[in-house]
């Protein structure tokens, strides 16, 4: 996806502003005071302006509630009434819900939302008559897919026709990349110099919600309450303002993000976004839901989009879709950090997956004793999992010593990384009877016990009396249940958040070619 957003000559703002883009929270209540106090609310949470969604009110007199709202709202205002053939509450006459719209563009909206479906029955309705101050948003919402490039062109051309003054689309993401179309769109309209709100719905659609002000969109929508949204995918206020420095995203702003199947749970996007900006550093971390890493990588090709960490389950696909690979992830046949070269777009690949997890094992070996050489050298290490992180920790255990056995569910699949690295296969149904010594080490590195499973484990109890480490690399709670279980049975322990940090801190160094600020990774992480 070639973007070039050098077009896209967004105005600076005074201050820490950087970009003009709105944030509107839809406010969704059964009664006319409920909409007041979270009008108060969205006030106080840094929103731009209100969606007030009448189609929610369970008792509606237009006149006296809509006058109310206007009156005593603290913000620009937008009024929707949206029916149901248009994914909204509203099951009354069409007749009534336009005259409502009407009335709130006469006493005094900033703004109303009239579906492309129903635009000229509602210009025939108020004759040609629309208050300056008003400005009407014309909306088409598809919750099946997101259309063609060229269905959205001439789906812009239809609502800019009939007379919008803000264009409004909102479609749906059934993969990641369709999101590239709905960028593109909106650049293309911005630099014509057409207001448009663009979104694609969807956890797969995040990114059109976080990055409009880079590519020029007129607004976003954000929730007052997690979950509590008019849309599906929609973000927080607090996430947008907070976590993805909403205010400060510009044209040039870098895109970061961590690609993975699930990946809601990464604490990622917390960890980056907050260091970047503790150095002013001009970039955004995002979750990216990939369901096909290559279609992704071929989809969003600018240099724009510069760098990602990458987890379960594409680290091994990840590797075929770099132009150059570090020695090590080449070894290891699988990579968990994607760079862009600003200079020819080129994608370099390397794995920081074992750096961290293996120093975090050694040094909780060690404890207070000093060793001359790894407290691995000779240990023998259990790697359950056969995908990148299970490659990338079998690999760095046998760099510094240890004999390896790889367990995994699929026997074949264990069969051929023990072949790679030296080591012994095992099927993981066999784990629970395989003690050929004590004092053991155990490392997981597949998702079992990780939220919301959180009563799984890969290994029973009993077995767990064999080791004398056991490492987990789910992060997701801190302390799983084989973690749980492991101190229980006498074993020293090592979470997933070491390996987190610990990849983290390269991972970052090649993003931004700065030092990694580890005191505040530790910080945040705590």
């Amino acid at each position: 996806m070639e973007l070039v957003t050098s077009e896209v000559g967004l105005k600076m703002e005074s201050g820490t502003r950087r970009n003009p883009t709105l944030i509107c929270a839809p406010l969704m209540a059964d009664t006319v005071d409920q909409m007041l106090s979270l009008m108060q609310k969205a006030k106080l949470s840094g929103a731009d302006l209100v969606e007030i969604r009448l189609d929610w009110l369970k008792s509606f007199n237009p006149r006296t509630d809509i006058t109310n709202l206007i009156k005593h709202c603290p913000l620009p205002t937008l009024f929707t009434y949206r029916p149901i053939w248009e994914g909204g509450q509203y099951a009354g006459d069409e007749k009534s819900r336009l005259d409502a719209l009407r009335l709130a563009m006469e006493l005094g909206a900033d703004h109303i939302d009239v579906e492309l479906k129903a635009i000229d029955e509602f210009n025939d309705s108020v004759h040609g008559y629309r208050p300056a101050k008003c400005k009407v948003i014309v909306s088409s919402h598809n919750y099946h897919n997101t259309p063609s490039s060229e269905d959205l062109g001439n789906l812009v051309a239809c609502i800019q026709a009939s007379g919008a003054d803000i264009v409004k689309i909102a479609t749906t993401a059934l993969d990641i990349t369709d999101v590239s179309r709905v960028f593109q769109i909106t650049v293309h309209s911005h630099v014509r110099g057409v207001p448009i709100i663009a979104m694609v719905m969807g956890e797969r659609g995040l990114m059109s919600r976080v990055l409009c002000p880079k590519f020029g969109g007129y607004l976003t929508f954000g929730t007052l309450d997690s979950g509590k949204v008019s849309a599906p995918g929609q973000p927080t206020i607090e996430d947008l303002l907070n976590l993805y420095s909403f205010r400060q995203l510009g044209p040039d702003t870098k895109i970061y993000g961590i690609i993975g199947k699930p990946v809601s749970h990464s604490k990622s996007p917390k960890l980056y976004n907050e260091a970047f900006k503790s150095v002013g550093f001009n970039g955004v971390y995002i979750h990216l839901l990939v369901d096909d890493v290559g279609k992704f990588f071929e989809t969003y090709s600018s240099t724009d989009f510069a760098g990602f960490s990458c987890t379960i389950p594409h680290k091994e696909d990840a590797l075929k879709c770099c132009d150059e690979v570090d020695p090590v992830a080449k070894s290891i046949g699988a990579v968990n950090c994607l760079v862009r070269r600003p200079t020819d777009g080129k994608l370099f690949g390397c794995n920081t997956d074992h750096v961290g997890a293996i120093t975090a094992i050694e040094d909780g070996l060690r404890g207070s004793r000093h060793f001359s050489e790894s407290p691995l050298a000779g240990k023998l290490f259990v790697v359950i999992g056969a995908g990148g992180a299970g490659k990338a920790l079998a690999y760095g255990a046998k760099e510094k010593g240890a004999r390896v056995v790889i367990a995994n569910r699929t026997y074949e699949r264990a069969r051929e990384i023990a072949d790679t690295v030296g080591g012994q296969a095992l099927s993981l149904s066999d784990l629970d009877t395989f003690h050929p010594e004590n004092g053991m080490i155990l490392a997981n590195t597949t998702s079992i016990g990780m939220q919301p499973k959180v009563n799984e484990t890969p290994i029973s109890k009993e077995a767990l009396k064999h080791y004398a480490l056991v490492f987990d690399a789910v992060y997701t709670p801190k302390i799983t249940r084989l973690l749980g279980e492991a101190l229980e049975a006498g074993a020293k322990i090592v979470t997933g958040i070491e390996m987190f940090i610990g990849q983290a801190y390269e991972q970052y160094e090649r993003f931004t070619g700065l030092p990694a600020p580890k005191e505040l990774f530790r910080k945040i992480v705590a």
